[in-house]
C-alpha cells in the first residue's frame, strides 16, 4: 500500500499518478480527510486514557467528598475511553480497508494512457524471412509430436494442452537455461509452494482489480498462484532482513495458473494465453533507493535470455494505465511471432517499490538503525509460452525447427525433427 506520510506531504504525487493510471484521483481528498479524522481521534482516545490514568492514581490518595468525585468522573471517562478507542479502531479500519484499494504510485516518466499507449524502447534482432509459407505452433507442434492441444481439452477443457517428447524437453531445457543463468547472476535458485494463503495474495496485489482471473480453493481458502512472484513476496513478511545483504535476489521455479476472465474468443488456439504453464521468475528485495537501478538489471537479464534464444524482440514502456495495481513502472519484452505478424509479450519486468513490502511487513534497518520498507521487484526470465516464438522463428521447410544453439545443451537435440505418422 502507499506511504501515509507521502500522501500527507506529497498529495499531488498520488493526484498525478491516479490521472496517469486513468484512475480517480478524488480518493485523495477522501484519504486525507478519513487520515485527519483517524488522528484526531486517536489524539481524544490518548488524552481520555492519560486522564483515566492520572485520576486512577490519585483516587488512592483522596478521601471523602473528593475520593467520591474522582471515582464518578472515572466512571465517566471509562465510557469515554471505550467509545473514542472504538471511534479510533473504526476510522483506521475504514481508511486502510480504502488504501487497499489505491494502487502504487507510478514512477515519474512512465507513460500515461491504457493498454495501447505503451512507448517503443527499442527493436532488437531480425524478423526471419522464409522462402516458404510458415506454420504456426500450433501445426509445428502437431508435426514434432510436441504439443497435443486436442488431448489437453478432452482431459481437462479449453485452454489446457499436453507438451510432449520434444515439446517437453524443450521447455525443461529452456527453465533449466533461466534458472542456470540466473544462478550465474547470484540468483537463489527457488521451488516455490503453487498454493498460498489468501493475505499472501492479498499482500502482492492480486485480489484486486485482477482477482476474477485467480483460481480459489475454497474449501481450503488458500490460492492457486499465477506467479512465483507471489509466494517469493510472502516468503520474508514479517521479518526485518540485514541492510548489508541487500539486495536478496530469488529465482522461482513453479507452474502458474490464471483463469483468464473476460478473455473470451482470444487466442482460443495454441498455448499462447492457457489456463496453466511453467515459468522462472526472478525476484529482488532492495533498497528502495536502489530500486530503478536494480529494475534496469532486471531487464537487461531478460533481454540476456532472449538473446540466447535468437528472437527478434521488442522493449516496451507500459502506460500506466495497464501496470496493475502493485508496480510503479513495467517493462515488458515481446517476442516476434511470424505467423501473427505480431509482438507478443514473453517477460515482464516490475518496479514494485515498497508497495507489496508494506502490506507484507517486510523490512530492513537503516544505518541508524530505523525500520523501513524495502523494495521488490520482479522479471519473468523464461516461460511456456516462449515455445511460440521458438518454434516459429527457427522452423525449416520441411517441418523441423533449429534448436538455438546456446539452448542445445539443455535440450539435448540440435534440431527438433518431424515425427512418423
Amino acid at each position: 500500500m502507499i506511504d501515509l506520510r507521502t500522501l500527507r506531504e506529497d498529495p499531488d504525487r498520488l493526484r498525478a499518478s491516479q490521472r496517469v493510471r486513468g484512475e480517480d484521483d478524488s480518493v485523495v481528498e477522501t484519504l486525507l480527510s478519513l487520515d485527519e479524522r483517524r488522528r484526531a481521534a486517536l489524539n481524544n482516545f490518548e488524552s481520555l486514557r492519560a486522564e483515566q490514568k492520572s485520576i486512577g492514581k490519585s483516587v488512592s490518595r483522596a478521601s471523602g467528598d473528593e475520593r467520591q468525585a474522582l471515582l464518578d468522573r472515572a466512571k465517566e471517562l471509562a465510557a469515554q475511553v471505550k467509545t473514542a478507542e472504538a471511534e479510533a479502531a473504526a476510522l483506521a479500519g475504514e481508511l486502510d480497508e480504502l488504501l487497499m484499494t489505491v494502487p502504487n504510485i507510478v514512477e515519474e516518466g512512465a507513460p500515461p494512457g491504457g493498454e495501447d499507449d505503451y512507448v517503443v524502447i527499442e527493436e532488437v534482432g531480425e524478423k526471419p524471412v522464409f522462402d516458404f509459407e510458415p506454420r504456426d505452433h500450433v501445426e509445428l507442434g502437431e508435426l514434432l509430436g510436441a504439443i497435443d492441444t486436442e488431448r489437453g481439452a478432452k482431459v481437462s477443457g479449453a485452454r489446457f494442452f499436453f507438451l510432449k517428447g520434444a515439446g517437453a524437453r524443450l521447455q525443461l531445457g529452456l527453465l533449466n537455461m533461466a534458472i542456470q543463468q540466473a544462478v550465474e547472476a547470484g540468483f537463489t535458485p527457488m521451488i516455490t509452494p503453487v498454493l498460498v494463503k489468501p493475505e499472501s495474495m492479498q499482500g502482492t496485489g492480486f485480489l484486486g482489480a485482477h482477482a476474477s482471473e485467480v483460481y480459489r480453493l475454497e474449501a481450503d481458502d488458500l490460492y492457486l498462484v499465477g506467479t512465483s512472484e507471489v509466494p517469493l513476496a510472502a516468503y520474508h513478511s514479517d521479518e526485518i532482513l540485514d541492510r548489508t545483504a541487500l539486495p536478496m535476489r530469488y529465482a522461482g521455479w513453479s507452474s502458474c495458473f490464471r483463469r483468464e476472465a473476460g478473455s473470451y474468443g482470444k487466442d482460443t488456439r495454441g498455448i499462447i494465453r492457457v489456463h496453466q504453464f511453467d515459468k522462472v521468475e526472478m525476484f529482488s528485495y532492495c533498497r528502495p533507493e536502489d530500486a530503478h537501478e536494480e529494475h534496469l538489471r532486471l531487464l537487461a537479464w531478460e533481454k540476456e535470455m532472449l538473446e540466447k534464444v535468437e528472437i527478434p524482440y521488442r522493449v516496451i514502456d507500459v502506460a500506466g494505465g495497464d501496470l496493475g495495481s502493485s508496480a510503479a513502472r513495467k517493462y515488458d519484452c515481446e517476442g516476434w511471432v511470424p505467423t501473427q505478424g505480431r509482438y507478443r509479450e514473453l517477460t515482464s519486468t516490475s518496479n514494485c517499490t515498497d508497495f507489496q513490502a508494506r502490506r507484507l511487513k517486510v523490512r530492513y534497518r537503516d544505518e541508524d538503525g530505523r525500520p523501513q520498507h524495502v523494495a521488490t521487484l520482479n522479471g519473468t526470465l523464461a516461460t511456456t509460452r516462449w515455445i511460440v516464438a521458438i518454434l516459429e522463428n527457427h522452423q525449416q521447410a520441411d517441418g523441423s525447427v533449429v534448436v538455438p544453439k546456446a539452448l542445445r545443451p539443455y535440450v539435448g537435440l540440435d534440431v527438433l525433427e518431424p515425427v512418423s505418422r
